[in-house]
């Protein structure tokens, strides 16, 4: 196993109980949810249900890939399976879209077919699941987690609240005889899953398409690579994503006469983890003449 897919392994390691029981949590109030949305008849509950599905989804996805990132890597996945949390996201982000779909052609039906809501009922329920959230958003917060873990903390973050948007609307039922407020706060939880949700859903198919990680600057990456000791030059530069957190880069470069190899490596691998957080580098040491030869072939 490379040094790069260890350091990732054991940076996750610790994040599986709090999936588990964040998990475990959700499957629990999605469950209560669901059960009274249809008892009290309310949409903004059942989307809120819904919504709860989608987390038991991005946990139960985020647990897998975390557990399956690490099994070790062999000659044929070199980098083991840390690319799956990213094909993870994508399956996450489109059922966060079906969702989001499914409550607003049942909420535009509302309007026309209006619908008693028992809010004392979705009162309840809601701050539960308000409770709960406010837990799985303290087991999950990490700012260096997965993309998979941070997806799921996001859901569980919009869950938040959206619990309060449900509660807001039963209050507004039960003070003042709006039904329509529930129908409202459903179209509000459409609000906070589909921006979330082409996000991610972006990120990660930038993953997916190796493009340059947004945290990566090319042209200042050149300019402190072409200042390390012994280089003339860069070129055929790449700098991709095998998964969240782990920023790989690839180029040729050209040593000054005399330049000693062994130290112009150093020189660049610490450079680029420590101005850059990029652990796993290789490089092509050439000379000026190489260059030449490869400058009709290599950008």
């Amino acid at each position: 196993m490379n040094c790069t897919v260890h350091f990732v392994h054991s940076r996750r390691a610790g994040q599986r109980t709090r999936l588990l029981i964040a998990l475990a949590l959700a499957v629990a109030v999605f469950a209560i949810e669901a059960t009274a949305s249809i008892l009290a008849n309310s949409l903004a509950l059942l989307a809120e249900a819904f919504h709860v599905l989608i987390d038991v989804v991005a946990l139960g996805i985020a647990f897998v890939a975390v557990w399956l990132a690490a099994r070790p890597a062999s000659d044929r996945r070199t980098f083991g399976l840390l690319r799956l949390e990213i094909l993870a996201t994508v399956l996450n982000t489109v059922l966060l879209l079906v969702v989001a779909a499914v409550v607003l052609v049942e909420g535009i039906r509302r309007f026309s077919e209006p619908s008693t809501v028992q809010s004392g009922l979705v009162l309840l329920v809601a701050t539960v699941g308000l409770l709960s959230n406010g837990i799985s958003v303290w087991l999950l917060r990490d700012p260096h987690a997965s993309l998979a873990v941070r997806a799921a903390y996001l859901d569980v973050l919009a869950d938040v609240a959206a619990s309060v948007a449900v509660i807001i609307s039963a209050l507004a039922n039960i003070v003042a005889g709006r039904q329509l407020a529930d129908t409202f706060a459903a179209f509000l939880i459409v609000a906070l899953i589909v921006p979330r949700s082409f996000s991610l859903l972006r990120e990660a198919i930038d993953v997916l398409l190796e493009a340059t990680p947004r945290d990566v600057n090319v042209d200042t990456l050149r300019e402190h690579v072409l200042g390390c000791s012994g280089v003339l030059d860069i070129h055929d530069l790449h700098v991709w994503t095998i998964t969240s957190g782990v920023n790989v880069i690839s180029a040729h470069v050209v040593m000054q006469r005399g330049a000693d190899p062994s130290t112009v490596l150093d020189d660049l691998s610490n450079c680029l983890r420590g101005d850059f957080d990029i652990e796993h580098s290789t490089f092509q040491l050439e000379t000026e003449d190489r260059k030449r030869l490869e400058s009709g072939t290599h950008p």
